[in-house]
């Protein structure tokens, strides 16, 4: 099993491989690389689980062709529980942000 930045890549014991997009399942897309890189079977290989997304993804949905079922609700409420976006940059704090228009102000009074 392997996701890239674009696809979730299952190889299965029969010979055949299945590729469905990442974005098919926004906990996948929104996670990062390294939160897709930690993976468990589940069972016997019916599914995969990632704990750090708290995503299940049966095997057999995969081979359905099915994307994931998650209410628009229940995805936003575990989007807010993520301290941040992945894959986005970290915006500086907003006690920084003042600290800075601060100084600025301070300078044009001066200058």
């Amino acid at each position: 099993m392997r996701v890239t930045r674009e696809s979730l890549i299952v190889e299965l014991h029969d010979g055949r491989t299945v590729s469905v997009p990442v974005a098919w399942y926004p906990r996948l897309a929104h996670g990062s690389m390294k939160e897709r890189q930690q993976w468990q079977l589940i069972g016997p290989g019916i599914g995969i689980h990632w704990p750090l997304l708290d995503e299940d993804i049966s095997i057999d949905g995969l081979l359905r062709g099915l994307s994931s079922g998650e209410s628009a609700e229940s995805f936003e409420r575990w989007l807010a529980t993520r301290s941040r976006p992945a894959n986005r940059r970290v915006q500086p704090a907003k006690a920084h942000r003042s600290s800075v228009a601060k100084r600025s102000a301070r300078m044009r009074l001066r200058g």
